[in-house]
């Protein structure tokens, strides 16, 4: 697994180690390049792309703002793009060309199959996991951002929930968080929930990441006071990172056996 980190963003910084601990438990090797220029880190791409030692490839996200990281992203082969945030696999994922998976737990990916965006498809597999379906239920995710909130999305619809997804211009946020029965919430801001805009016995998944100055790591979620009012909620740290790491260590080997023509 290739790790690309640039610039100093300390969320991305903190999720990098946490990737380094898992992968050196599971025996998976790493490697950490570092570009400066645009052309550079494409060209590093371009060299990690044709590397059969290398089977994924991970950009961690934000980048400086001088990098164009749509361009970025894209330049990584489909097959390397384990976190699915390319056009090509964000493009299958909207056309519904790689959600089986969120049906079928032991789904083996065919070569021509991509995979799906780690964090949302941790979400997924989360509520799975504690018996949550979201059919039929109202489900208020606030982040449009592509690497969670649109195709986290997508996902809660191919599960036929009922989605909103809101965002900074969203006029009243409490008044559409308040309607959630699974509330999803990304966007990087400390204490965004709070008590007052979660309808009791809500589902509450924070996915939020903020370093605060101090070292200490919490999430857009106010959990002590939510957490006596949802039904289920999760913690930051320890919530739904080490799903979202565990998947994409799951999808780091399924691109290595593709590589080799193994099952």
């Amino acid at each position: 697994m290739a790790l690309i980190l640039i610039g100093e963003d300390k969320s991305s910084y903190m999720y990098y180690q946490a990737i380094l601990k898992a992968a050196a438990r599971a025996g998976i090797d790493y490697t950490l390049p570092s570009s400066p220029t645009m052309n550079e880190i494409l060209n590093l791409i371009k060299t990690l792309n044709h590397d059969e030692r290398v089977n994924g490839i991970l950009t961690f996200m934000p980048l400086p703002r001088h990098i164009d990281t749509r361009r970025v992203v894209n330049a990584i082969a489909p097959e390397k793009d384990i976190d699915g945030q390319g056009a090509f696999s964000v493009g299958r994922l909207a056309a519904d060309e790689s959600t089986a998976q969120l049906f079928e737990p032991g789904f083996t990916l065919s070569i021509r199959s991509t995979f799906l965006p780690c964090t949302p498809y941790g979400v997924m597999r989360m509520l799975e996991h504690y018996g949550v379906d979201p059919k039929g239920k109202k489900v208020v995710i606030v982040g449009k951002s592509l690497a969670v909130g649109k195709p986290l999305a997508m996902m809660m619809l191919v599960k036929e929930a009922t989605v909103t997804v809101c965002h900074r211009e969203t006029e009243d946020l409490g008044a559409e968080t308040r309607q959630a029965d699974i509330l999803c919430t990304a966007t990087g801001r400390k204490g965004l929930i709070k008590t007052d805009m979660v309808k009791k016995g809500a589902i509450v998944v924070d996915i939020g990441i903020n370093v605060l100055s101090d070292g200490e790591i919490v999430g857009d979620v106010d959990f002590d006071a939510v957490s006596n009012k949802a039904s289920m909620i999760t913690p930051v740290p320890g919530g739904v990172g080490p799903v979202t790491i565990a998947i994409l260590l799951k999808n780091t080997v399924i691109s290595a056996k593709r590589m080799m023509g193994v099952g």
